[in-house]
């Protein structure tokens, strides 16, 4: 029983070897193919999102940077007025004698300006503040402080940062 077994397998074994199977025709391949095309064209979009991303962040932080630096260079214009090496106060001067451009130093790419804010030369009176006096008693300089810093891959971008500074005085005047 068990040789005849062996011998229908082997008979239907060379029967199956000889057979003509119809010729494929490639359906499969070409299918292959598309899925191939359509998965590189996805993979190549999502790498150009991503490095616009990293541009967009890179410029973003860029601009941080600048206007950090901008509202530094107020800081230390604004310093170095108030302790000069003469040992007087520049805002505290009186408003008709202030220069009408002052010589502020800049760093590189970054130039400081101050004006004054009211352009009669009049000292105006202060602005409210929790610190009771009487009326008139004080006025101020009211000066502005402008500080403009180029950024940017060829410098070409602009931050501004303003800055007003109302320095009290004594009226003697009155």
């Amino acid at each position: 029983m068990a040789i005849r077994l062996i011998k229908q397998n082997h008979a239907l074994y060379h029967r199956n070897l000889n057979q003509q199977y119809p010729k494929q025709s490639g359906v499969v391949l070409i299918v292959s193919l598309v899925f191939l095309i359509a998965l590189t064209a996805v993979a190549a979009a999502l790498m150009q999102n991503t490095t616009i991303d990293m541009k967009m962040s890179g410029a973003s932080e860029e601009k941080v940077v600048a206007t950090q630096e901008a509202v530094s260079a107020i800081d230390e214009v604004i310093y170095k007025e108030v302790t000069q090496i003469s040992g007087t106060n520049a805002f505290a001067s009186e408003i008709a004698r202030f220069p009408l451009s002052p010589t502020v130093s800049s760093a590189i790419n970054t130039s400081a300006e101050i004006t004054l804010a009211n352009p009669y030369k009049i000292e105006a009176d202060c602005p409210h503040s929790r610190a009771a006096s009487s009326v008139q008693v004080f006025k101020c300089n009211v000066l502005k402080v402008q500080v403009t810093r180029l950024y940017g891959r060829t410098n070409k971008s602009t931050i501004e940062v303003n800055s007003g500074v109302s320095q009290q005085l004594l009226n003697v005047g009155n």
